[in-house]
């Protein structure tokens, strides 16, 4: 019988009591070695495995980074290894990258300074995807939809009362006020059915969706070339190319492209999509490009989450948050740079299948 006085006793129920302890949790734990600053991983619970989708067998001995961080987030990691290294526990919100794409987590990183030999320290990913995405679009649509309903409904009053009075003061023609009514109809039109896609993105639930994602821009491609046939709606696309995502990604590559033209003065708009691969496996790129006038920096800076949402500062319509919110359904992330032709480049970018063509 082991003696509970001895201190390996003691150790060993310390030991146990902890394995228990991670093996419970329901936040991602895992345990790794710092190799030359670079976390290898030695250990991974249940509940990394249910959320990151990456199986013990294949994490045992890799470096952690390479499986989960993202590349555009390395220097980030580095300087996280780096506090791990000096001792420091840290604490930070982050982007990483599971088997279905990228989620939202609240890091916490933890040094041993004693344990097991070739176990420097373990990080706790607890998951924050669901509880920010969902606080963050209840935010717009409230504060959008009042906004733009209320502007749109005082266009409409306006119009109304100087239709009725032009009847005596002739100030504006009818047909003049006509077309103002009519622009904010179709603006009521817009938004509505943009909130409605937005509805169907906020309660959708995905289960590992695979598409080849090439026939759904021909076809949205297609569409808008016929309803308007001023533009030059053009594309630069692969035979094909598989993402994780069904075809549900039709609003994002739809409200960009309706984006694009609308927000264009030109008679004759250029617009054009492309697909790429880029240099990040495991990743495709679809751009939409186009020659108009640039999304203001404080709207693209809002829908990127670089800045907050606030009662004066929440951009100007659904359709880009339909687009960020279907990509991020998916996994992938929306980002915005200049084009080629001088307007906007907007990319969407969505995670692929393994083995994926």
């Amino acid at each position: 019988m082991t003696n509970d006085t001895d201190p390996k006793s003691e150790q060993t129920v310390d030991e146990r009591r902890y394995r228990h302890l991670i093996s419970h949790i329901n936040d991602a734990v895992v345990e790794f070695e710092l190799v030359d600053g670079n976390p290898v991983v030695r250990g991974v619970n249940e509940a990394f495995v249910d959320i990151f989708g990456y199986d013990t067998a294949e994490l045992q001995g890799e470096s952690l980074n390479e499986w989960i961080v993202p590349a555009w987030h390395s220097a980030e990691a580095r300087e996280l290894d780096k506090q791990m290294a000096s001792g420091a526990v840290t604490t930070r919100q982050v982007e990483r990258k599971t088997a279905d794409g990228l989620r939202e987590f609240l890091y916490q990183g933890i040094p041993y300074d004693h344990r097991a030999p070739g176990i420097d320290g373990l990080a706790i990913y607890t998951d924050l995807t669901d509880i920010t995405r969902q606080k963050r679009q209840l935010r717009v649509m409230n504060r959008l939809l009042r906004h733009n309903l209320r502007n749109t409904i005082n266009v409409l009053s306006g119009a109304t009362a100087r239709l009725l009075d032009e009847f005596d003061e002739r100030a504006e023609t009818p047909t003049q006020l006509a077309a103002t009514v009519e622009r904010a109809i179709s603006d009521l039109e817009t938004l509505t059915r943009d909130a409605s896609d937005i509805n169907t993105v906020i309660n959708a639930t995905t289960n590992d969706p695979v598409i080849d994602c090439v026939p759904l821009v021909r076809t949205a491609v297609s569409e808008y070339a016929r309803r308007h046939p001023e533009a030059s709606v053009r594309t630069a696309l692969p035979a094909s190319m598989t993402v994780n995502a069904d075809r549900r990604l039709r609003f994002a590559i739809e409200s960009l492209v309706d984006n694009a033209i609308q927000h264009n003065p030109s008679d004759g708009p250029t617009v054009r999509i492309r697909i790429e691969r880029p240099e990040s496996a495991g990743w495709a790129d679809i751009y939409v490009d186009d020659d108009g006038p640039r999304i203001p920096e404080e709207q693209r800076r809002i829908i990127t989450d670089d800045a907050a949402i606030t009662p004066l500062q929440h951009g100007s319509g659904l359709g880009l948050w339909l687009a960020k919110w279907t990509t991020e359904l998916f996994g992938g992330k929306l980002s915005f740079t200049a084009s080629e032709f001088g307007g906007n480049s907007v990319r969407i970018r969505l995670p692929r299948p393994r083995g994926g063509r």
